[in-house]
């Protein structure tokens, strides 16, 4: 992936196994690919809708410290606004057949809406080249997972705005994350030149994606940010950033991400719908859930629900939560979460999925919580800041011996 400023054989732009992009991953496609990212619970990789065509599977390629993995997808939720002609709602979500490598990073969407400015994260298994030269044609290599990084410079719409109909197709205002590929010289320093926001660039950390990243993520910290959709080599009568006028990912190109904020809602409730084994009531909650054997994850579920009454029909409700050791550690028994959950209108409750880890240790049963606060749009009562409840992973591997 990636067209990066130095050579991607360069170690720099290697995204290597167990330095936190493992849960980036190869999606294939009717014998083409992308990329996607695994994001919390384990089952779900947010990729890009572009990838299908009219196809609804797909195979998801791991690459993780416990080695090479390969899963089917169970099913395939493409956005039911995608527009090809115009870039927009270019977002799928791909719901495993079976729960991701346990050695494979979760991320968690990023929620907020400030993004410009900062710098992400690109990584994904695209076609590599250069900034100076673009693309490496006919490349026939193996497939790497690169990174490099790049700066939200504006959003579509200051785009569009900016160029008019020198830009030929039509975005959704606030929907797309857009950044360029720069060299350090304001001849090549595209948005600079094409509305006016200068950025020189990152120096050799810089890249910009190319065929073959499409769906590939673009990180904040350890956060979702953005979903590689297309890059173009723009120009108007009064510039021509690109270095070589090619559509190629060479330097003084713009790229495009599909924004993870934006599409919260859409993803949530997306995931939500695809886990089909999620309890639906109080009375179906199981507080103790079996371990399961060696290299299994299953699935502890805690069920939110909203009682009160909403000020606004309309309004969105939240809580933060992040789960906590008893006898059972986080990594080793399961797998940590942490993050923001959001009621939307219409919706009163959610569940939040916790993977349990397997082994074959005959052991005592061990317990873990799950620490919910924060509430915004409703309250947990009077004089409550904090909400815990706990759940107990059963030992199935035969008796301790005092």
């Amino acid at each position: 992936m990636v067209t990066t400023v130095t050579s991607y054989t360069d170690s720099r732009n290697r995204a290597n196994v167990g330095e936190g992009y493992d849960g980036v991953v190869r999606v294939s496609v009717a014998g083409y690919y992308g990329t996607g990212a695994l994001i919390e619970g384990g089952r779900a990789v947010i990729t890009a809708a572009h990838l299908f065509k009219g196809n609804d599977s797909a195979t998801v390629h791991f690459e993780t410290a416990s080695g090479s993995q390969s899963i089917a997808s169970g099913q395939v939720f493409v956005n039911p606004n995608y527009d090809a002609v115009n870039g927009n709602h270019d977002l799928a979500v791909v719901w495993l057949s079976a729960p991701a490598p346990v050695t494979a990073e979760r991320y968690e969407l990023y929620r907020k809406s400030d993004e410009l400015g900062q710098i992400a994260t690109l990584v994904g298994y695209g076609t590599p080249g250069s900034g100076a030269s673009g693309t490496i044609g006919n490349y026939s290599g193996s497939y790497a997972r690169l990174k490099a990084n790049n700066r939200f410079d504006t959003e579509i719409g200051a785009l569009k705005g900016g160029l008019g109909a020198a830009m030929g197709w039509s975005p959704v205002t606030g929907s797309q994350l857009v950044a360029d590929f720069d060299d350090g010289t304001a001849a090549h320093d595209a948005l600079a030149r094409l509305i006016g926001a200068a950025d020189l660039g990152l120096g050799t950390s810089e890249g910009l994606i190319a065929p073959g990243d499409s769906g590939g993520p673009a990180l904040l910290g350890n956060k979702l940010a953005g979903v590689a959709s297309y890059s173009a080599s723009l120009a108007a009568s009064y510039a021509r950033p690109d270095i070589d006028a090619v559509g190629n990912s060479s330097y003084g190109e713009v790229a495009a991400w599909q924004r993870v904020s934006y599409y919260q809602q859409w993803i949530d409730q997306t995931v939500r719908a695809a886990d089909t084994a999620a309890p639906s009531k109080v009375s179906q909650i199981q507080k103790t859930v079996v371990e399961g054997a060696a290299g299994t994850l299953t699935r502890a579920y805690f069920l939110l629900e909203f009682t009160g009454v909403r000020a606004k029909t309309d309004d969105v409700l939240s809580v933060d939560y992040v789960t906590r050791d008893g006898t059972a550690k986080a990594g080793s028994d399961y797998l940590a979460l942490s993050g923001t959950l959001k009621l939307y209108p219409g919706e009163n409750q959610a569940v939040i999925p916790v993977e349990i880890v397997g082994d074959n240790q005959a052991e005592a049963d061990e317990t873990f919580y799950l620490d919910v606060s924060n509430p915004v749009g409703g309250s947990f009562g009077e004089g409550v800041v904090k909400l815990t409840a706990m759940r107990t992973i059963a030992n199935d591997d035969g008796s301790l011996i005092g």
